[in-house]
């Protein structure tokens, strides 16, 4: 008998959008009715998500890739920036942290540049046409969510004492914007208005349109006025005067670009990711853990858990063991593999799966960070900071607002925005755009966004293979993921926005997927849960030793077993934790499918 579902799963033959936003999904879906495929689609959905969830991203930030052409293999397309050429941990001394606010932390802004790749390597339509929602958007006006508004007006002080630019955009008349009120970005609309206008300047050819916008970015008028913004020291949240590193040459000297994924095989199926610069892997170790423990075979057993049906202590237990010592593995061994020796072979071996479920006590939980020896190697062993709920600076390093009653503040992890999208001929995206987000850094007066600060998520100890250097990758948290089966066809694109959680929530929806659960919807509503028992990838880097942040819907007897095993066990509000998207297709039959979290109430997929 079917689960209960907060909304009905899509189905169709012509194309299917999910993102985290409703308009950001009618953005994609009308790209596709006009004729554009999914990679036109995606890229409109992107752009549109900057507008209309800035709280969460932004022209400045970046984003990780992961698609599908029809004929083509999968894959990743990097539109992570590098650390500028000048950050260096001596350019941090006297800090044992780097900042998770301000504009020390800026790396080169990627989401830009990876777009318009995909637009021109793999779409169908002009700058112009991908860009005019984006830009209608910010002119006319856009809601204003709860979420964004709450945001605005915690920085409301700051935006007026400190940061002019971004006082300029979102405190129209010197007044935070009231929730359901609509707020323009006039200054962003005429950045791309600018692009277009240079783009469509080189001629009728699209290519040529296309890159003539990617210099425009990189070398052109937006670089000049990055570069001319850090020319001298920015306040930061505090109002203290500091002195960037980014410069428009290193915008200049880097570009998105192609790479293999990450994979590991489930069953019939095998599940995409990003290589070791993102956390993309922790979820193929999860799946692999998880098989050697036998979960997924205990799922095909009883059935999927349903959002009415509360979730066995079991699976909780054994998801949340295997997280932790996944998560230990990605401080320990994940960073730019250009630049650090990553043993991701050794990693996502079924041998070393074994080996680290051997130490999982089902009885008990484990309270200490257990990173794994591949290989013999010695781990790295991050530094513990243990929660501090100090008030302090308003600005933040992640993304979120702390909107969960009965769980600390220290336990609410950030928010991001997810898109993924398939069209009619099986063409399929999953995407996860962040950085650069409202709360995090000032928004660039004549350019209408703030710089990302994905710096943040470097160690300053050269001994951590994700340790800062310059023109390095810092290892993310943004983690798509693509499904192929056994005929290398594409199945699925599915993923959430949620920090360190995005592994966590992806991975328990992606299980009950691959071993039982059909309706789409279902899987996403099904009660969530994560754990914070490993270093924060964001500024301050916090531990949580035995947390587990459970909704209640897993169940009031499967919380107290829980807690009877030892976890720390909090319970957040209903339906609180994540904001999946997820499109699928069926090669068979070319029959897609779509669902989007209800969670966080924006979320929407649409399609025909």
């Amino acid at each position: 008998m079917p689960g209960f579902t907060t909304r009905p799963q899509l189905r169709g033959d012509f194309g299917m959008v999910a993102s985290t936003h409703w308009l950001a999904s009618a953005a994609g879906m009308s790209v596709l009715e006009r004729g554009g495929n999914a990679f036109d689609a995606a890229v409109a959905t992107g752009f549109t998500l900057q507008v209309v969830e800035p709280h969460l991203n932004g022209p400045g930030g970046e984003v990780p890739v992961i698609f599908q052409a029809v004929g083509g293999a999968p894959r990743v397309l990097c539109g992570q920036g590098v650390s500028p050429a000048a950050a260096s941990i001596e350019a941090f001394a006297g800090m044992d942290r780097i900042p998770g606010s301000g504009v020390l932390a800026a790396t080169v802004p990627g989401a830009f540049d990876a777009w318009m790749l995909l637009l021109r390597d793999h779409g169908t339509m002009s700058v112009r046409q991908v860009l005019e929602h984006a830009v209608g958007l910010a002119e006319r006006g856009y809601p204003v969510l709860p979420r964004i508004a709450a945001v605005i007006e915690n920085l409301r002080p700051i935006f007026t004492e400190h940061w002019a630019g971004s006082a300029g955009v979102y405190l129209p008349r010197g007044i935070a914007p009231a929730a359901g009120s609509r707020l323009r970005n006039p200054a962003l609309a005429a950045t791309y208005r600018r692009i277009v206008e240079d783009a469509e300047a080189a001629g009728g050819d699209r290519e040529a349109q296309i890159e003539t916008a990617r210099r425009s970015w990189a070398q052109g008028f937006v670089a000049e006025a990055v570069g001319a913004f850090l020319s001298s020291p920015v306040p930061n949240g505090r109002g203290e005067p500091e002195q960037g590193l980014l410069t428009a040459a290193d915008m200049a000297g880097w570009s998105a670009h192609y790479e293999d994924t990450a994979t590991v095989t489930h069953g019939a199926h095998t599940v995409h990711k990003t290589g070791p610069w993102g956390q993309g892997p922790a979820m193929l170790q999860q799946l692999r853990l998880a098989e050697a423990l036998g979960v997924d075979t205990d799922l095909r057993r009883d059935g999927a858990f349903g959002a009415d049906a509360g979730v066995d202590a079991d699976f909780v237990h054994r998801l949340t063991e295997i997280a932790k010592l996944v998560f230990a593995d990605r401080e320990a061994w994940y960073g730019d593999p250009d630049h650090t020796d990553v043993p991701l072979k050794e990693l996502l071996s079924p041998a070393y799966a074994a080996e680290r479920a051997r130490i999982i006590d089902d009885a008990r939980v484990a309270m200490d960070l257990r990173p794994g020896a591949p290989g013999g190697r010695s781990p790295f062993v991050a530094p513990l900071f243990l929660a501090d709920d100090t008030p302090g600076d308003r600005t933040t390093g992640e993304p979120t607002v702390r909107n969960a009653p009965g769980v600390s503040p220290s336990d609410q992890r950030g928010d991001t925005c997810h898109l993924d999208v398939v069209d009619a001929d099986g063409n399929m995206v999953s995407a996860t755009p962040s950085g650069g987000w409202l709360s995090s850094s000032p928004v660039i007066p004549g350019l209408g966004f703030p710089l990302g600060t994905r710096g943040q998520m470097f160690w300053l100890d050269p001994a951590s293979p994700n340790a800062l250097a310059p023109r390095r990758r810092p290892r993310t948290t943004l983690s798509p993921t693509l499904v192929t089966r056994d005929d290398g066809q594409a199945v699925l694109a599915i993923g959430t926005p949620g920090g360190d959680q995005q592994d966590q929530w992806t991975t328990t929806a992606l299980m009950r997927i691959l071993n039982g659960t059909s309706d789409l919807q279902e899987a996403l509503d099904t009660p969530m849960f994560h754990t914070n028992a490993f270093p924060s990838s964001f500024h301050p880097r916090e531990t949580l030793p035995g947390d587990l942040v459970v909704e209640p819907g897993v169940g009031q007897g499967t919380i107290e077993e829980l807690r009877r095993r030892g976890h720390t066990v909090k319970v957040a509000e209903p339906w609180s934790l994540g904001r999946l998207a997820a499109v699928a297709r069926d090669p068979e039959t070319g029959e897609l499918r779509a669902a989007a979290d209800a969670r966080g109430g924006q979320g929407y997929a649409a399609g025909r």
